[in-house]
Order: structure tokens, then sequence, then C-alpha cells
């Protein structure tokens, strides 16, 4: 017997097809070709092709911002946070941030949610550090180069592996200590 799709089925792969070949390929046609299944599952689910773009864009907000901020609040101690932080942004294949930031540099609503991610993550990267004993006047700053620094590794798409990884994680976490 043939398993049903749930609309989390083709938001999952709405997300592969973003990572892998971009927003070009969020299409009913090519996902249900990859699903092997009808378009008429992909309609049963959602209204047209801007309503799932938009799922895949909660989606996205969800599984790179919310789940990650989740994660990391589980942790009883602030001072674990950010090098748990550090070690889940430069293990993570940056494919699906990258994709998202393309989709946005043409896409209205794709611009809108990148930037509500990135004030979300700057607001809790800010919080993170406080509550981890930096003083308030240096943890915005300090928050927006971590940032930054993350930005650009997962921009550059050039693996960072080893003891170099383990290196950039030390030096970055020196920003979360609470000295100043």
């Amino acid at each position: 017997m043939l398993r049903k799709l749930t609309a989390d089925d083709w938001i999952a792969a709405g997300l592969k097809a973003l990572a892998r070949e971009g927003f070009t390929a969020l299409k009913a046609d090519v996902i249900a070709r990859r699903l092997k299944v009808s378009r008429g599952s992909f309609y049963w689910h959602f209204a047209d092709i801007a309503a799932f773009e938009a799922a895949v864009m909660r989606r996205w907000r969800d599984v790179m911002a919310e789940a990650i901020i989740r994660d990391l609040e589980r942790l009883a101690a602030a001072r674990e946070r950010l090098p748990r932080l550090l070690r889940l942004a430069f293990d993570a294949d940056p494919a699906l941030e990258i994709a998202m930031r393309a989709w946005a540099a043409s896409d209205t609503r794709a611009r809108a949610v990148v930037r509500a991610v990135d004030k979300r993550r700057l607001a809790y990267l800010a919080r993170m550090l406080r509550e981890a004993g930096v003083a308030a006047a240096h943890g915005g700053p300090r928050a927006q180069i971590l940032y930054w620094s993350y930005l650009g590794f997962a921009l550059s798409a050039k693996p960072v592996t080893g003891r170099a990884r383990d290196r950039l994680i030390d030096e970055l976490g020196q920003l979360g200590r609470g000295n100043g």
C-alpha cells in the first residue's frame, strides 16, 4: 500500500530541492517527479506555488533559527550555549543558507523572511552573550561580529575542518567570555 504524502513531506522535499538546486527548483511538477507522485498530491496540500513557497520559507526559519534556539535553551548553563552554537554553525552544510539568501536577492517575500531570521539570530546572540556575563555595551557588537563570521563562512561555501575549525571556534568563543 502506498503511503499518502503530507504537507510536511512536500515541504521537506522543497527544502532539499532548495538546498541542492536553488529556488527555481520549487515547482510542483519537479518535486512531484522526485516524490514519484502526481501533481494532484501537491494541490491537495497547497492552493498554489506561492502557498508552497511560503511554507518552505516558514520551515527554513524554523530549522535555521527557532529549532537551534530551542536546542540551545535546553542547556542549563549560559556559558555552554555559545560553544554549542559555534559547533553547530561551523559543522553545518551551508547549502541551505546560501540558497535561501540567493532566493532573497530576487524575491521580496524571501527577503523579508531572511531579514526576520537575521534579526532573530542577532537578538538571540546578544541575549546569550549578556546571560554569559558579557557587559551589555559589548553584547551587541560582539553578536554582530559572531554573526558576520558565520555568514562569511556560510556564504563562502569554503569548508573549515579539523584543527582550523577548532581554532576558529576557540577564537570566536573568546567573544563570549564575560570580560568587558
